[in-house]
């Protein structure tokens, strides 16, 4: 992913006085593993304050006091990681830099304006982890070009790169096979059924169903079937399932009423 980064405003520091301390936070126990030997990697510049695996333990962790920049996967386990992000910025007072397998353009916004100043992609290479960690513990943003053009256009004199991310997502689309577009058309038309009867729908078994299902959020960056339904739904990789068609001469309640059994009064 090409990235580039803005001074916002505060000077750059040229000779760091301690390391930047960095706070871990995903739910994945080989993630942060990982991150860890990554942070090691910029060692004496670089230090772990500590590690949270949920939002509730990330707002209330101790170590938050003693941290410069946060590392926020948006997938944690106990809520929405977003929903940490407020608290993270104003009243705990720390840079956080989002993680993400998400290629959602939206939910990175969502992050920005609740107060993110970098976003990196899981499939990024790891250099780009530590140059956003370090760009945004300077003051500066780190952002994919095509998502800055979003947030900043318009501003005089602003050049972003532009593409990355939609090359990114273009990309992960190809690489889907026949089979598994068209599991994910069955899983949006149909929603919040019971993995057997998509799979009976399909022709397969349940656990051929799951391991679709497995390597098709994997290859999206997706997590279970609601997110995987609205991003099929937003990138056009899928049908939203048609409205239920009304009989002549029943009302228009029909539709939602038509779910139960029996006859309309």
């Amino acid at each position: 992913m090409n990235s580039i980064d803005i001074n916002i405003g505060t000077s750059r520091v040229q000779a760091a006085a301690r390391p930047i301390r960095v706070l871990l936070a995903d739910d994945h126990g080989v993630m942060l593993w990982g991150l860890r030997q990554l942070i090691a990697s910029a060692g004496p510049s670089m230090v772990i304050s500590g590690t949270a695996a949920t939002c509730n333990e990330l707002v209330t962790h101790a170590a938050l006091a003693q941290t410069d920049v946060v590392l926020l996967d948006l997938s944690l386990r106990d809520a929405n990681a977003l929903d940490c992000l407020p608290k993270l910025v104003s009243e705990a007072g720390v840079k956080v830099v989002v993680l993400t397998g998400e290629l959602n353009p939206a939910r990175h916004r969502d992050a920005v304006m609740r107060g993110a100043r970098g976003i990196v992609l899981k499939s990024d290479p790891t250099e780009n982890v530590l140059r956003a960690i370090e760009r945004v513990n300077a003051g500066e943003v780190w952002l994919d070009g095509s998502l800055m053009s979003i947030l900043l256009g318009g501003i005089p004199g602003l050049e972003c790169k532009r593409g990355s991310l939609a090359d990114e997502i273009a990309r992960r689309h190809q690489s889907l096979t026949a089979k598994e577009r068209e599991v994910i058309q069955a899983m949006v038309q149909h929603r919040g059924a019971k993995g057997l009867v998509v799979a009976d729908a399909l022709g397969m078994s349940a656990h051929t169903l799951r391991n679709h299902l497995t390597v098709i959020y994997s290859k999206l960056g997706v997590q279970g079937k609601l997110n995987l339904y609205a991003y099929a739904i937003e990138q056009g990789l899928a049908q939203p399932p048609a409205a239920p068609m009304r009989p002549a001469g029943l009302p228009s309640a029909w539709g939602a009423l038509g779910t139960f059994s029996g006859s309309p009064a």
